[in-house]
């Protein structure tokens, strides 16, 4: 919870500030990674694995969750399936897009992608945090998510790279996505806690289905 009040909290200082104190380090950022012999039109050349990326985050990477869902209720892991939908989805229509349009913050200026409005916080930092969050939770028991934690940390930091690097979000805008995508899931896995352990206890029993 505390995660999410700190986001809503920045995301309140956006409203009333157009420039808050953290600015200043996201224009550095952003003219950092900015390539001036590529331009706007560097886009082109951005290679498939920031493309790949960039369709991630985008409305085709609501698949991998829907698959996800699928998979586990045709296995009769309903439980696990309302927790991902819950995360990665609901969250997304609830917490994520009313903090986007309260903050209305504008995004830097020339994105080489398609963007719309409302670059705090990042949709695909958070798309891709509850997505790793939700695997790990549902698909690895606890002493095999080690592995898990250090592949779904670099995906989620090559997202947060791709989207300043695209021009497409500030650089604190990516770290409230982390926010707000960490303190989401904390707070729902909490809530879906008991539900999770039946389910767990009737897996063990071999009886998912009664």
């Amino acid at each position: 919870m505390t995660l999410l009040l700190l986001a809503l909290l920045a995301g309140l200082l956006l409203r009333l500030d157009p420039r808050p104190f953290f600015q200043g380090l996201d224009d550095r950022w952003a003219a950092s990674v900015s390539d001036p012999a590529a331009g706007p039109a560097g886009a082109e050349g951005l290679g498939v694995f920031s493309t790949v990326l960039d369709r991630l985050g985008g409305p085709l990477g609501m698949v991998l969750p829907l698959l996800l869902i699928g998979c586990l209720c045709v296995y009769g892991r309903w439980r696990s399936g309302l927790f991902v939908l819950a995360v990665t989805v609901v969250a997304n229509l609830v917490v994520l897009l009313p903090l986007k349009q309260l903050a209305d913050r504008p995004r830097p200026p020339h994105p080489w992608v398609l963007v719309n409005d409302g670059s705090y916080p990042s949709g695909q930092v958070f798309s891709a945090v509850t997505l790793v969050i939700a695997v790990a939770v549902v698909v690895f028991p606890p002493r095999a998510r080690r592995w898990w934690w250090v592949l779904g940390a670099s995906y989620v930091l090559a997202m947060m790279g791709n989207r300043t690097w695209l021009h497409a979000q500030w650089l604190s805008d990516t770290f409230a996505g982390v926010l707000v995508g960490v303190g989401t899931c904390l707070v729902l896995w909490r809530a879906f806690a008991p539900l999770l352990e039946v389910e767990s206890e009737r897996m063990a029993s071999d009886s998912l289905w009664l």
